[in-house]
């Protein structure tokens, strides 16, 4: 698919602007899906990344799913010992949540692809994180204190 055809598919929004003989050329950028697509022609994250290669666009999904199951991680485990400061236990809370979120967002924007492939992978990364915290290493009857609240809207 050429420029021309993926722009003719986006109801002709390019940019134009005056050239300098005064009539309006068409500059062609590449514009963001605004529907759920499949394939590995996606932009995520990064410009040109994974770049229409089947090897990268597998690469950048590991990395989807790697980064929402390390948020689940994040979100459901116990890193402070009771007894500690309350000064360094709090800032350990903050560092944490600031880990947290920011891993979060990175994960909904590469969502904002609107590639039905890291919607995918990102939901299985949070179902497989959340599995392992709260079903898998949970003892039985044990009260599991958490150090981070879980997210919520």
């Amino acid at each position: 698919m050429n420029m021309d055809e993926h722009m003719h598919g986006m109801g002709g929004m390019g940019p134009t602007q005056p050239s300098t003989n005064g009539s309006m050329t068409m500059h062609h950028k590449m514009m963001m899906h605004m529907t759920f697509f499949w394939g590995k022609d996606a932009q995520i994250l990064f410009s040109s990344w994974p770049g229409g290669k089947s090897g990268m666009y597998v690469l950048a999904l590991v990395c989807v799913f790697v980064v929402a199951v390390f948020v689940e991680l994040l979100s459901h485990t116990r890193f402070i010992k009771p007894g500690l400061n309350h000064v360094v236990a709090g800032l350990i809370q903050t560092l944490l949540h600031v880990l947290r979120v920011g891993l979060a967002y990175l994960v909904m924007l590469a969502l904002m692809s609107f590639n039905g492939g890291v919607f995918l992978v990102a939901l299985l990364g949070h179902a497989l994180g959340f599995f392992l915290c709260s079903m898998a290493f949970k003892k039985p009857h044990q009260d599991q204190g958490f150090d981070l609240p879980p997210i919520s809207c």
